[in-house]
């Protein structure tokens, strides 16, 4: 046994049930890959888990500046957790701007480990600070290790090939290793994935190896601290095969599975934005499975594209964030004229127009539900949390073949960058829902817009002898399709479209209330907000206050019996990251219930004691 290792077996091994870590940087210090490395490890651990990266606003902004800062928060647990955590136990910052920007929400008494490397005074001034905050009384109530990562990478990494640029690109590793040291993580599952990583400069992945064991002998070798800490597995999981998955790979799963069962070929027609990219490169991945992937020149051809592959037998499926949702509106309108199966998947982000394309919102539930010219009913679902995107993306399939209509999925940034575990389905749990197309002429002749029990409109594809049709924008005649311009048919068929979308709530369930069925405060929520609801829902049943929660999949049309469940408490809170759209949804379908809206609009998903502070507030009146 070395000396290292014999006082590393002394250190106290201190037992956590949770911990929270943020890296922090500049945009170019590798903080994503960092934070998504110490993930994939605490998983493999067993570890529950949930994250947070965040994006810099301002993608290009210079380097060490405060709009240039990438952070990644990740929470990992011996026990159920449902949110990446209010407050940082640990705070690694790579430069000042990193320190300042973050600082404020470290825990009081929480580590700060600080690369003094990047604290010159030419660092100080581009992130607009007089005096170092290493001096300045900053810190003052945290525990600061103050490590020259600069200098220590360098001498790691003395007689490597590497430029003196290239060495500096492995200080993101360095604190990997040293992160690892201090929560009892093991090296191997990172020394694996660089050697995947950098398969074609094997040098790069040694130097990032030579990089990251530095950092993990610093932590005894140079008596940093004073002990160690321990996160245990999570023994209340569904035992079962888990991996660690984000947002946009499980949405991109969900569809290729749902095409599966709907015994279709997917067609992803996509122009690439931010943040909903990360679909179109999955996706991209499953031509094993009959995947088609085609990268259009703008949003309109895209949702063209696979408007038109739907017309000719395919599951039709466009991605995209609310800018583009405004360019596709149109031939979202033609979906709903022609009543073709198509999903048109929303990640969104901040603000109108550019925005905010690196931080999280959900202001699209207008422009989803009524953004659109005419009456245009569109179904619109929204996925919860990075895992559960896998089952909502199979579940906007099945109501667009079912029911012969385009479909919306929302998610979010929040939920597309986010990673958590996601216990792998078994094929034969997975109920089927073949797609009903039409091989024959059925017996009195075709007729193109005659509607079965879901109201959905027979599917003939194109070459079909017999079953030639008209599609296009202008009103159909009842059954033959023909163009029309009667006005009492014109009316039937837009009340037979909107009352084939509501029908769609016959076949979703009535959504489970968290807690006692009545009380004082329910707290709705839909989208990415659950995992925040439920958190801080499980912290006030703990005190015995009487709140309860509900989260809605189904976002229009609204699930049966809503109404009911509401009448049972005396108030309803609906937290939104947007101005409250859902809750001006609710009082206009419900206007006799207690609708109170809680809004947030600052790019951040909510925190747990946000929402605890506001509905104590509620109970309180």
């Amino acid at each position: 046994m070395t000396q290292s290792s014999a006082r590393d077996a002394e250190l106290p091994l201190q037992q956590h049930e949770s911990i929270v870590i943020r890296f922090a940087g500049d945009s170019g210090d590798g903080m994503q890959i960092t934070g998504n490395q110490f993930t994939h490890t605490s998983a493999v651990i067993g570890n529950d888990l949930a994250t947070f990266p965040d994006y810099p606003a301002e993608i290009r902004a210079p380097a060490g500046t405060r709009p240039g800062v990438s952070g990644f928060q990740v929470r990992f647990s011996s026990s159920d957790i449902h949110t990446p955590g209010d407050q940082p136990d640990v705070l690694v910052a790579m430069n000042p701007a990193a320190l300042v920007v973050n600082i404020k929400d470290l825990k009081p008494g929480g580590i700060v480990v600080v690369n003094t490397g990047q604290f010159a005074d030419s660092d100080l001034k581009k992130a607009n600070l007089t005096k170092s905050p290493l001096t300045d009384g900053t810190l003052s109530g945290f525990r600061v290790i103050e490590i020259d990562i600069n200098k220590r990478v360098t001498e790691a990494l003395k007689g490597t090939p590497l430029s003196s640029k290239e060495v500096q690109r492995c200080k993101n590793f360095y604190t990997l290793g040293l992160m690892y040291w201090l929560y009892h993580r093991p090296l191997e599952t990172t020394m694996k994935w660089l050697d995947q990583k950098f398969a074609k400069r094997p040098e790069l992945a040694e130097a990032n190896k030579l990089a990251m064991q530095a950092g993990y002998n610093a932590g005894d070798i140079h008596e940093l601290f004073q002990g160690r800490y321990e996160v245990a597995p999570c023994t209340s999981m569904t035992p079962g095969t888990y991996r660690n998955i984000m947002g946009n790979d499980a949405t991109a799963m969900g569809l290729v599975a749902g095409a599966q069962l709907a015994g279709l070929r997917l067609f992803l027609g996509s122009y690439p934005i931010t943040p909903a990219s990360g679909i179109l490169e999955a996706l991209a991945s499953y031509k094993h499975f009959g995947v088609i992937t085609f990268q259009a020149e703008d949003e309109i051809a895209a949702i063209c594209s696979a408007l038109g592959s739907a017309y000719a037998g395919c599951l039709g499926l466009t991605t995209t964030s609310g800018p583009g949702v405004a360019l596709k509106t149109e031939a979202m309108g033609l979906a709903v004229s022609v009543e073709l199966p198509l999903v048109i998947v929303n990640v969104q982000r901040g603000g109108p127009s550019t925005g905010l394309p690196t931080k999280t919102e959900q202001a699209d539930l207008f422009q989803a539900i009524f953004g659109r010219n005419g009456e245009a009913p569109i179904p619109v679902i929204a996925a919860s949390t990075p895992s559960d995107a896998f089952e909502t993306a199979i579940e906007a399939c099945r109501i667009a073949v079912q029911y012969m209509t385009p479909v919306i999925l929302l998610t979010d940034g929040y939920i597309a960058n986010g990673a958590e575990p996601w216990k792998l389905p078994k094929v034969e749990d997975l109920t089927p829902f073949p797609a009903k197309q039409l091989k024959q002429v059925p017996e009195g002749g075709f007729l193109p817009y005659a509607r079965d029990a879901h109201l959905a409109r027979p599917w003939a594809v194109p070459g079909t002898p017999g079953l030639e049709h008209r599609v296009g924008g202008l009103e159909k005649a009842h059954l033959t399709g023909n163009i029309s311009y009667d006005p009492e048919n014109h009316e039937f068929m837009v009340r037979m479209r909107h009352n084939k979308v509501m029908g769609i709530r016959d076949s979703i369930p009535t959504p489970n209330v968290f807690g006692d069925s009545t009380g004082d405060v329910l707290v709705l929520g839909w989208g990415s907000t659950r995992g925040a609801i439920t958190s801080a829902i499980e912290e006030l049943r703990k005190k015995g206050r009487k709140v309860s929660g509900l989260h809605l999949r189904h976002v229009w049309p609204l699930p049966k019996d809503l109404d009911k469940i509401m009448a049972c408490f005396r108030s309803v809170l609906v937290p939104e990251m947007n101005m409250g759209q859902m809750a001006r949804i609710l009082r206009s379908e419900y206007p006799q219930q207690n609708i109170i809206s809680y809004p947030k609009i600052q790019g951040q998903p909510f925190r747990t004691s946000e929402l605890v502070k506001k509905i104590e507030g509620l109970l309180e009146k």
